[in-house]
């Protein structure tokens, strides 16, 4: 029997998963513990392997695409057999007649279908219905900052009806059609998403309530309604229109659209329209373009004119750059997307404060040199930091803790989160009980799931729980810089490069070796006070290795 094989949950916080490569084709045979796929989580991207036996017959998730956890990934069973059942939703043996309830309402759906079509009012000719226009690429939502025009005024083509806010800028709204203001349908001071009912502009005395209830039930209801409408929004700045106020000439007879008060300040100034750009609706020039302009490059190029034709000698032309522009759009990674929506959901709901001090590495470069003279033993810098960490968060309970709400989590045992770059963003693999661990045990274990992350073979429960983590990139030669806490931790450390620079010590003037480092805290879980005595704790053990090792 066929068995349907969803898109598994391969961590905790996995909401969604991308396929990144297909191991099988349909039709190969598959045997337990087979590989199917490469599947891109939230953490990583990771080996699937199959439960089953027997041939891949479906494949529902194509390489590169994503899905949410539990959609249908793949079918796999006997060859030739019939799924058709399970791709339909249904069994196979089912026999494709409608329900009752279905022609039920199915007969119910026709029913309406009729009504809307015979019983729906019609829009009056001559009336026209204005909608929230989209000012912008990215617009969703207008609101209304201020109405130009009120209920019962006459309106020109042309005519500014109101100032809208957009998500960029607040701009004049002007009006393609002539008429009275019948209705507004959106108040000042009010905001309603793109498409949604603004205005009606008609005949004076037409009957509101008709149009609007036309409107209802036919425009807003059915989308196709609504297209005529907006066709000739859109075509109405294309037509030849004789309105003086809509439109001008410039200089080489090109129509210019123009709203009248701009026209009228640049009329005033003694702007020429033609060398004006517009950013209103369709291109057309308002008062914020008149009003913006600045003539200084025309006049600079007329007087370099005038400065060449008085000039006796001859300059040689300057050769400017010319090339192509170009962009290329690449689609986010699983990995990337959940990368910037936990860090952005860390930033903006916990208040950071950052603390830096300066770190004397002058013993620790001399312990570090005899430990890796020992045999088969290799201690890093990052380790030595690990491990002060490790021991400093046992004394500062305070910094090993996590922000609950109406509740703190204080977490007795400390694991480490260790950041690591990969291709696809950054996972933090996670040490348990660091501070249970020797300098040298942390240095292999980083060395391992440092490795095993990059390669993709990491698994996600290696990835969490962690208390507390270090982010090092002082090995890019980084001297100083601030991380976004990886909640839930209470803190994150961002470990700068060791600089060999001249110091003072005993009141002289010597060469020393320092390094900076800056804690990142949660104001929510630890006070300032308390991260600057964890701090002085983690610089006594940085300076004085011996006593990681007692």
């Amino acid at each position: 029997m066929a068995e349907v094989i969803n898109m598994p949950r391969l961590s905790d916080t996995m909401e969604e998963g991308t396929v990144a490569k297909w191991l099988k084709k349909v039709g190969d045979k598959v045997e337990e513990g087979d590989i199917l796929a490469e599947i891109e989580t939230d953490k990583a991207t990771m080996e699937f392997e199959s439960f089953h036996e027997g041939t891949l017959l479906h494949i529902g998730i194509q390489e590169g695409e994503g899905a949410p956890v539990d959609s249908l990934l793949a079918i796999i069973g006997e060859e030739g057999e019939d799924i058709s059942g399970l791709l339909n939703g249904q069994d196979a043996s089912g026999s494709g007649e409608e329900t009752p309830a279905a022609k039920d309402t199915s007969a119910s759906d026709t029913d309406a279908n009729q009504t809307a079509a015979t019983g729906s009012a019609e829009i009056p000719e001559g009336v026209e219905i204005i909608t929230m226009p989209r000012l912008s690429d990215t617009m969703e939502e207008g609101t209304v900052a201020k109405w130009l025009k009120k209920v019962g005024d006459s309106v020109e083509e042309g005519d500014i009806l109101a100032e809208i806010e957009t998500d960029k800028a607040t701009m004049e709204f002007e009006s393609f059609y002539s008429g009275t203001l019948l209705h507004i349908g959106i108040q000042e001071g009010e905001g309603a998403p793109v498409d949604s009912l603004l205005a009606v502009i008609g005949p004076e005395g037409t009957d509101v309530d008709a149009v609007l209830s036309a409107h209802a039930g036919s425009g807003a209801s059915d989308e196709s309604a609504q297209q005529p409408t907006e066709e000739k929004q859109q075509q109405a700045p294309k037509e030849d229109k004789p309105a003086e106020s809509m439109q001008t000439s410039g200089q080489n007879g090109q129509r210019i659209f123009v709203s009248p008060l701009a026209k009228k300040i640049a009329s005033e100034k003694g702007i020429d329209l033609s060398q004006v750009k517009g950013t209103g609706d369709h291109g057309r020039i308002i008062k914020r373009d008149v009003e913006n302009y600045q003539p200084s490059e025309q006049k600079a190029a007329s007087l370099e004119t005038q400065v060449q034709e008085a000039s006796t000698t001859s300059v040689a032309p300057v050769q400017l750059p010319v090339g192509e522009e170009s962009t290329e759009e690449v689609k986010n990674s699983q990995m990337r997307k959940v990368i910037a929506k936990r860090l952005s959901e860390s930033k903006f709901t916990a208040p950071h404060y950052y603390l830096t001090i300066e770190v004397d590495m002058d013993n620790a470069k001399a312990s570090r040199a005899q430990i890796n003279e020992l045999p088969d033993t290799k201690v890093s810098f990052n380790d030595m930091v690990l491990k002060a960490c490790a021991m400093a968060l046992k004394k500062h309970p305070q910094v090993n803790t996590s922000w609950n709400g109406d509740t703190t989590i204080y977490n007795h045992h400390v694991h480490m989160g260790v950041a690591v770059a990969v291709d696809d963003g950054l996972v933090v693999p996670v040490l348990k009980f660091a501070d249970q661990m020797s300098l040298t045990q942390i240095g292999s274990a980083v060395k391992d799931l440092a490795g095993r992350a990059r390669n993709k073979k990491i698994k996600p429960d290696e990835m969490e729980g962690s208390t507390f983590t270090v982010s090092n990139l002082g090995m890019f030669g980084i001297l100083e810089f601030t991380s976004i806490i990886n909640q839930p931790n209470s803190a994150i450390l961002s470990v700068g490069a060791i600089v060999d620079k001249p110091v003072v010590k005993n009141g002289q003037i010597v060469a020393g070796s320092t390094m900076k480092i800056t804690l990142a805290c949660d104001h929510r879980t630890v006070d300032g006070a308390t991260g600057a005595q964890f701090l002085q704790t983690l610089r006594a053990y940085l300076e004085n290795p011996v006593t990681m090792l007692a």
